[in-house]
């Protein structure tokens, strides 16, 4: 597909300070008189945030990988229609908090769902709608379980609580995010999730900076 804005999106380990870069580089661009539109996923929509809460609910229910690819995939298409085309299609900076990559290393690489099957369901979720650059903020596990555990509880999902999300699955997810950069690095950006949010903040905006080939004043 062929479309006048721009689509950047944040993708990381839990705790890696996602939330917070995307909104402080849409914050940056909007001062700068940029039509920008920040959403997030699973969400963005009624639907989304419907599906949001049964993915992401510490209810204890059981979820097949399987079916959570599904449910993140529905949720996506929903997305992608509603929010993601119409705004870049009138030229707007879109910036996603999270997006297909994230389901390819979750349920992928973290749970096992094979990849070929994900990239298809991701295509067909998406209608080829595909980021022009993907900043991964890479954080040690650790550290980044360690902040998440350190902010509200209620903030928490069944990804950072349940027992079948240990440390091993998250190390798993994390290989998988950095493997993805490795596979596509003229879309990826890594940055080093694992300093104070300004510093991350700068590095962010230069690369975008320069993505949108914003004037030298602006930065």
């Amino acid at each position: 597909m062929i479309w006048s804005g721009t689509f950047i999106t944040f993708e990381g380990p839990d705790g890696s300070g996602k939330s917070t870069q995307a909104g402080l580089l849409a914050q940056r661009l909007e001062s700068l008189g940029i039509d920008v539109v920040l959403t997030r996923e699973p969400g963005g929509t009624p639907l989304g945030e419907r599906v949001r809460r049964v993915l992401l609910d510490r209810d204890g229910v059981r979820h097949a990988a399987r079916a959570d690819a599904l449910l993140f995939a529905a949720a996506r298409a929903q997305h992608v229609d509603d929010v993601i085309w119409p705004a870049l299609r009138r030229g707007a900076v879109v910036i996603c908090d999270r997006y297909a990559d994230s389901t390819v290393a979750y349920q992928g690489y973290g749970s096992g769902v094979p990849l070929d099957r994900l990239r298809e369901l991701g295509a067909f979720a998406t209608r080829g709608v595909r980021p022009n650059r993907t900043i991964l903020l890479d954080v040690p596990v650790d550290a980044g379980l360690a902040r998440r555990s350190a902010g509200e509880p209620e903030g928490l999902t069944r990804f950072e609580t349940a027992d079948t999300f240990d440390a091993a699955f998250h190390e798993r997810v994390r290989e998988g995010f950095l493997e993805l950069a490795r596979i596509e690095p003229t879309r990826w950006l890594v940055v080093d999730a694992d300093r104070p949010a300004d510093a991350i903040a700068r590095d962010v905006f230069g690369a975008i900076a320069e993505l949108l080939q914003l004037t030298h004043e602006a930065g």
